[in-house]
């Protein structure tokens, strides 16, 4: 903590001086975050419209989203399921799971089995083609995490991964169809992009629903102009 806080333990009582090392620091914080941002937008904002297009055609087919993580991931997985099932305005809610919502489940798999089954067997017994499976991992190696992803490739699901530092397991797979890799060495600043990579995927996916809803309503409305035509 020493290094990542040290005027927490500076043996100076100068508190003017304190303040202003924890305002510097706050700062150094924000423009490493704001430039970690930008450098994963800049390199992958054509594989988030990439992956949105394909999450949005399986939510079209009748697919829904299985969000998944450790730790603080499983926090970021249960928001990302819950933007999908309360997107706020006119947009639908989509089907969406955190496959860490049941205790009895994590808990009965995690003694009987394993912890690294806890989420591949969820989706076994729940997953079917054109699902969606998202995990989350800051460091890319969670086995729980590979065996998921391995588990809903072969039933068919799409699959996306959000990993920090060099992706870890994770960027070895070819059971993950997209993956996002947040290139830090902080869990802090990596949790932070993540949030913001996972956010653009659900707007993008949004986006490309009403674009879907906005053509079909123009073909409705042909075939109907169309029968009325015929019909005169």
């Amino acid at each position: 903590m020493s290094s990542l806080y040290p005027f927490l333990y500076s043996e100076t009582t100068d508190l003017d001086g304190v303040l202003a090392e924890v305002r510097q620091s706050t700062v150094d914080k924000v423009h490493e975050i704001v430039a970690l941002r930008r450098t994963v937008a800049e390199r992958d904002s054509q594989r988030m419209l990439d992956c949105a297009t394909a999450m949005a055609e399986c939510f079209e087919a009748g697919g829904k989203l299985f969000a998944f993580g450790n730790g603080g991931s499983s926090t970021d997985a249960a928001d990302l399921a819950n933007l999908f099932l309360n997107p706020g305005g006119d947009d639908r809610a989509l089907p969406a799971v955190t496959l860490t919502g049941d205790i009895a489940v994590l808990t009965a798999l995690s003694n009987d089995i394993s912890f690294d089954v806890v989420y591949a067997r969820q989706i076994a017994a729940f997953g079917r083609r054109r699902d969606v499976a998202v995990g989350l991992s800051t460091s890319g190696n969670s086995e729980n995490l590979v065996r998921a992803f391995d588990e809903a490739s072969r039933r068919g699901l799409l699959t996306v991964g959000i990993a920090g530092y060099d992706g870890g397991k994770m960027a070895e797979l070819d059971s993950v169809d997209h993956l996002f890799v947040v290139p830090s060495a902080s869990v802090h600043r990596i949790q932070e992009a993540q949030t913001t990579v996972y956010h653009a995927l659900w707007e993008l996916t949004l986006n490309h629903i009403r674009a879907l809803g906005a053509t079909e309503h123009i073909r409705d409305n042909r075939a109907t102009h169309d029968r009325s035509w015929s019909e005169q």
